[in-house]
């Protein structure tokens, strides 16, 4: 059960969330609890889906941003998270269960990305102190810096998910991953 209470509705939100939560259920054909946890503030719902639509337009590809989620939650330890982008990874990404697992242990089986999900485990191992080399690294593999900038905020988007699941315990609506388990 959640620590924080959440409406069960969409109608039982505030009424500025709703809006916002309707276009949530349009675009998955679901509202998941964590929309809804965040809707208690219409604001953080606001600046979430902002933030999230945003880097939705910007160039890292949606396998890649699946990616650095599963690595981001795992690392954070967020069972919420990890079950949700496990799903998406495997639905809407279309990553296998190898990918998965390579992304959850900070890597990844594709080159490119590798350097992406890399980065992004040190950055958030790390609280965003990284070296000139583990920087290098990421743009040697190609990566220029406005994506670089994208790759920190999809880390601090999650981190900022995770976090917010974790404080809640928000009840996982995915086919529950969790963080302790080995990915197959």
């Amino acid at each position: 059960m959640s620590r924080i209470s959440y409406p069960a509705s969409i109608a039982d939100a505030p009424e500025a969330s709703q809006p916002l939560l309707q276009a949530v259920e349009k675009q998955l054909g679901s509202v998941p609890n964590l929309f809804r946890l965040v809707s208690i503030s219409p604001a953080a719902l606001e600046g979430y889906l902002g933030l999230s639509g945003a880097l939705g337009k910007g160039r890292l590809p949606a396998a890649t941003r699946e990616r650095v989620a599963l690595a981001v939650a795992q690392i954070n330890g967020c069972d919420y998270c990890l079950s949700a982008h496990t799903y998406l990874g495997k639905n809407l990404a279309k990553l296998d269960a190898a990918e998965i697992a390579a992304n959850r242990a900070g890597r990844s089986n594709d080159a490119k990305a590798d350097a992406a999900v890399r980065f992004a485990a040190k950055l958030t191992h790390a609280r965003g102190r990284v070296d000139a080399e583990e920087l290098r690294a990421v743009r040697d593999a190609g990566y220029d810096d406005g994506q670089i900038v994208e790759i920190v905020q999809h880390v601090a988007l999650n981190t900022w998910t995770n976090y917010m699941n974790e404080l809640a315990q928000t009840e996982i609506d995915f086919p529950v991953v969790e963080a302790g388990e080995r990915a197959a």
